[in-house]
């Protein structure tokens, strides 16, 4: 084994959307590893920013603000900008965030974070905030479909929760393509494949259907949590590995845990 770079000789196949995949990728390369890129989500805006809009112009009137994304971020930024309202217009504001790249995306707009829980996950998020939010007016932005744990259990612990859509997660069309290359008969499988989220199971189950592709067989999965675990389970694939921080670094690590010999 290399010492200096575990993971020489390793192909991995990452999943996460074009404008995300550096970090993972500089960080698998760092250790050796031969990355592939195979985008399964693009960004896109929401059918229409009307209501996030309409909830911005009045976001005097809320106490709390939750976002569990860092697209959600840029596109909370977006329309501030657009609107000409100051991020300054939220600090009454107390912000929580699922993880530290949405609490980084958020500080550099400008956003105090002030809650962020250990396991970024919605679960935790709930078990954070319960207590806090009773009574008060919480602005939820996030993906067009997401899990609705967190408002579901925040209004049961009494909280007046607004939900709004910021973006949309959809499938490139030139992945398809992307696809049926990289799983061509007689080409060697990747040593692994790594997914950050629920949608990036599903979007590439959804891809390899597109190129009327089977999963192939001993294909090795890596998730970053247990929720994404638990979306592989539901199309039938166990994960090879499950990250033990469910951020970037611990995928890092549990690729290395996986592969390194």
């Amino acid at each position: 084994m290399n010492a200096a770079q575990p993971l020489a000789g390793k192909r991995i196949l990452i999943t996460r959307a074009r404008h995300q995949a550096g970090r993972l990728a500089e960080a698998l390369e760092e250790q050796g590893a031969e990355v592939l890129r195979l985008p399964t989500i693009e960004i896109v805006p929401p059918e229409s920013y009307a209501h996030l809009d309409a909830v911005l112009e009045v976001i005097d009137g809320f106490d709390w603000l939750i976002v569990t994304s860092a697209n959600g971020v840029a596109a909370l930024e977006d329309r501030l900008c657009f609107l000409n309202i100051p991020p300054s217009r939220l600090e009454h504001l107390q912000i929580a965030a699922i993880g530290p790249a949405t609490a980084t995306a958020l500080v550099r707009v400008g956003l105090k974070v002030c809650a962020m829980p250990e396991e970024y996950v919605a679960e935790a998020v709930v078990a954070l905030l319960q207590e806090k939010v009773r009574g008060k007016r919480v602005l939820l932005v996030r993906a067009a479909v997401a899990r609705d744990v967190i408002p579901e259990e925040l209004r049961k612990d009494g909280a007046d929760i607004h939900v709004v859509e910021a973006y949309r997660t959809v499938i490139p069309a030139d992945s398809i393509v992307q696809v049926r290359e990289l799983f061509r008969e007689g080409k060697p499988l990747p040593d692994a494949v790594t997914f950050t989220s629920s949608s990036t199971v599903n979007n590439f189950v959804a891809l390899l259907a597109a190129a009327k592709i089977e999963l192939p067989l001993g294909l090795r999965a890596v998730s970053i949590g247990p929720v994404t675990s638990r979306t592989l389970r539901q199309h039938n694939w166990e994960p090879a590995c499950e990250a033990v921080k469910y951020d970037i670094p611990g995928v890092v690590e549990a690729c290395l845990g996986l592969l390194a010999n």
